[in-house]
């Protein structure tokens, strides 16, 4: 990966986003445990986005980095490390945390969100809680497979309608959710994230550098 001159530079391994993340999922975790210890309710509401979203505001975000367990916690650091590394390397580490965290917050609350909907005018349960990474990970998936060379090589050489674009992410955002689905898991999260990734990566918003002789940043 390379950088434009004068351009913001990708963040390089030793400050790698992916590592604080990992970091960071570790204190979360550890902090779940005291707090369980102390009460139950005390950890959902520190660390649980649960619906009315208004009671515990700060769950929109502290819920993007909790784990309910440590396969769950394993599992997402796993595809974190696959999924997030190419994009951190093509991005600075301040672009990553951000679009880690945004695309992890609209993808739980569209959880909770369109799952209480549902559940007004259909037997889909509503869902009481939610917390993990998998929507912000899903998010780094659909930001590679929209933003590797392949696909820009493809766009370049044939022009795609933009609804044609949509129909086509919206199609493969709800074939993997399909793909991943297993009781307990927030399908909706991981569609809501998969589809802000391809949209995003479509885009390039994290790609930093500006094309010219001595290269840009690129996954």
């Amino acid at each position: 990966m390379r950088s434009g001159t004068g351009a913001e530079s990708p963040a390089d391994d030793s400050s790698s986003p992916i590592v604080d993340l990992l970091a960071v999922f570790v204190v979360v975790f550890v902090l779940q445990q005291v707090a369980a210890l102390l009460s139950v309710g005390l950890m959902a509401g520190l660390f649980v986005l649960a619906p009315p979203l208004s009671t515990n505001p700060w769950t929109v975000v502290t819920s993007v980095y909790a784990h309910g367990g440590v396969g769950h916690l394993v599992s997402n650091s796993l595809a974190l490390i696959v999924f997030g590394w190419p994009v951190a390397r093509a991005t600075t580490r301040l672009r990553f945390h951000a679009f880690f965290a945004v695309t992890g917050a609209i993808a739980g609350v569209a959880q909770i969100l369109l799952t209480n909907v549902a559940a007004l005018v259909t037997p889909v349960p509503a869902t009481g809680g939610v917390l993990g990474a998998s929507g912000a990970v899903f998010a780094l998936l659909g930001y590679l497979i929209a933003s590797n060379r392949l696909s820009a090589s493809l766009a370049s050489f044939v022009e795609v309608p933009a609804w044609l674009s949509g129909l086509v992410f919206l199609g493969l955002a709800i074939a993997v959710t399909m793909a991943t689905a297993s009781p307990g898991v927030a399908l909706l999260a991981h569609f809501t994230g998969l589809l802000l990734g391809l949209a995003a990566g479509r885009a390039r918003v994290l790609n930093v550098g500006s094309p010219s002789r001595s290269g840009s940043a690129r996954l």
